[in-house]
């Protein structure tokens, strides 16, 4: 329906608990909509509700050029091995920093025509959901990364730093 600005550090909205919605209505509908018209492409691995001003608990993502939905996710198991990776966010554009994620997780979901799934991930798609689910959350990876890494990052933050990642800058897979 529409292409919603993407809402960036030091915006509220960002740091609010989202809570679950009732699947199915027209409303949930155009926010599903809304969220994948809003996604950047190239350039976004995913993009939750927040992001975009709606404190609801669904987010949608790209899966192998294809953009899927989770309505209120749960996480039900998170594997005991982590890695540390740089990551990206659309709402901290320019920044990448080094998050630890769980290599693999468990989680159950619902779909739009209110199917409830239950999938297992490990990788890349393991670290987008832990993302954007914190993101449902309130947490931003400044919350996750070192100390050390998050104090640069808010002074280049605070240095007004709020550019747009240019395209061909490697930048392009922002979670």
């Amino acid at each position: 329906m529409a292409v919603l600005p993407i809402r960036v550090f030091g915006d509220p909205v960002l740091k609010e608990f989202c809570p679950e919605v009732a699947v199915g209505s027209s409303e949930l509908a155009t926010l599903v909509t809304d969220l994948v018209d809003s996604l950047p492409r190239p350039g976004g691995a995913g993009l939750s509700a927040n992001q975009i001003g709606m404190i609801k608990r669904v987010f949608v993502y790209e899966d192998e050029g294809e953009i899927k939905v989770c309505i209120n996710p749960r996480i039900i198991s998170l594997s005991g091995d982590t890695e540390v990776e740089e990551e990206g966010c659309l709402s901290i554009p320019g920044i990448a920093l080094p998050v630890p994620r769980h290599v693999s997780l468990e989680l159950e979901f619902a779909t739009t025509e209110g199917e409830v799934k239950r999938l297992e991930l490990e990788g890349w798609m393991a670290r987008v959901f832990q993302h954007e689910i914190d993101h449902l959350d309130g947490k931003l990876i400044l919350d996750r990364t070192d100390r050390a890494s998050r104090a640069e990052a808010l002074n280049e933050l605070q240095g007004g730093l709020f550019l747009p990642p240019a395209p061909g800058s490697g930048r392009d897979n922002v979670l």
